[in-house]
């Protein structure tokens, strides 16, 4: 089974960074699809930003509320997807969750952002930015 394990959230103030790091636990093969999604209480879960890997190359994704601010990569050999979040706003504090497991059952450039398409999640890192 795989199970993502996040790790490098934090405490930081407005204007900070912080830098995420994800590996897909019981992952065989390099993944093809990964993304970070963030909930924070009374919300719905929300894409951050998504990467995919294949025969038309690297296509990455992301929120417009993270563009410019967020870098999603995949690091070396070992599956590990880390998230680089910088000018962190108070509005960014959430727990951020790692996910891969793509269902196939639509197209990725439309849906990356569903948590409804992947079946392997992690527990979680928390993220709190204060002013």
């Amino acid at each position: 089974r795989v199970q993502p394990v996040e790790s490098g959230g934090g405490s930081v103030q407005d204007g900070g960074s912080l830098r995420l790091s994800c590996v897909p636990s019981g992952l065989t093969q390099a993944y093809t699809y990964m993304a970070w999604f963030r909930q924070s209480p009374g919300k719905e879960r929300e894409g951050v930003a998504g990467f995919y890997t294949g025969s038309g190359g690297i296509k990455l994704q992301y929120a417009d509320s993270v563009k410019d601010r967020f870098t999603i990569s995949r690091d070396g050999d070992d599956n590990t997807m880390s998230l680089q979040m910088t000018g962190l706003k108070p509005e960014d504090t959430a727990m951020y969750y790692c996910a891969t497991g793509w269902k196939y059952r639509t197209t990725w450039a439309d849906n990356w952002s569903s948590p409804d398409e992947f079946s392997y999640w992690g527990r979680g890192t928390q993220v709190t930015v204060s002013s």
